[in-house]
């Protein structure tokens, strides 16, 4: 599964960046999104195969931390950049005699650039919060990485402080992100509604339903099975949710798109057989 992720992930920023006809916002955003996916699953799965491969399940502090501050980065920039995506599709259907006016080169780089600077903050303050905590030593963890949420509970209790800081990663990594994608695609289906007909209706909803896909997949597999996981408190329950959330999903995105996306397949098709 982390190899085809990892293929699937690095044809689609290949195929976007050497085909000129995909040199557009949206396409922009989904190479980035590629490059957020293999960041993702490169934080925990090749460090849990050594684990499995030397039979140790011992990671150190730095180790943790580290692990634990990339996996933070990469899982924020995944949430924002699906907003943006759905912003862009938001001004390419509601908007499309100024998309190219609004959705310029230097607004992309802004956004891209305000997403990796949003995750680095929700990362150290993460980070902050655990370094508070000076016993950290023969600490056991139910998953096979440093999960996040884990440690925070470990490490924060319920005080002001602590409530703060979960409040604010609650809002980076739901609320913000989720509302953004809410309040988009409610004006895309306001505005596909009112196109009198049906194959309108149809070829403009087309050019999202590969980002809704994704969108579902994302939150669908990340809510629905964590919050299964915390109805049953189970330690196994909370590894498969983890493993569905973490590998699962980075390894189902370049198949939802490269088979909903006809430009995309036929640059991937001009692209394989360049390489073979």
């Amino acid at each position: 599964m982390y190899l085809v992720t990892m293929l699937g992930n690095l044809l689609i920023i290949l195929a976007v960046s050497s085909d000129s006809h995909l040199h557009t916002p949206m396409y922009f955003f989904l190479s980035n999104l590629s490059l957020a996916d293999i960041g993702f699953i490169s934080t925990t799965v090749p460090k849990m195969i050594v684990n499995l491969l030397n039979h140790s399940r011992v990671i150190s502090y730095g180790g943790c931390l580290t692990q634990m501050s990339v996996f933070i980065i990469f899982g924020c920039m995944h949430d924002l950049l699906l907003t943006m995506m759905a912003y862009d599709r938001f001004v390419a259907i509601c908007h499309p005699l100024h998309y190219s006016v609004i959705m310029n080169p230097r607004l992309c780089g802004f956004l891209l650039l305000l997403s990796l600077l949003i995750s680095l903050l929700d990362s150290q303050l993460q980070n902050l919060s655990v370094l508070n905590f000076s016993y950290f030593k023969d600490i056991e963890i139910s998953n096979f990485f440093c999960d996040p949420s884990q440690l925070l509970n470990l490490t924060c209790p319920e005080t002001f402080s602590s409530t703060i800081v979960k409040c604010f990663v609650f809002a980076i990594f739901g609320f913000i992100p989720i509302s953004g994608i809410f309040f988009s695609y409610y004006k895309i289906i306001s505005s596909i509604l009112r196109i009198p007909s049906s194959s309108g209706k149809y070829k403009a909803f087309s050019t999202c339903g590969s980002h809704l896909a994704v969108v579902c997949v994302f939150y669908g597999t990340g809510l629905g099975v964590y919050l299964g996981s915390a109805v049953s408190h189970s330690p196994r329950t909370g590894a498969v949710a983890s493993v569905m959330y973490t590998v699962v999903t980075p390894m189902l995105n370049p198949f939802i798109y490269s088979l909903r996306n006809k430009d995309l397949k036929n640059s991937l098709r001009r692209l394989c057989s360049r390489l073979f």
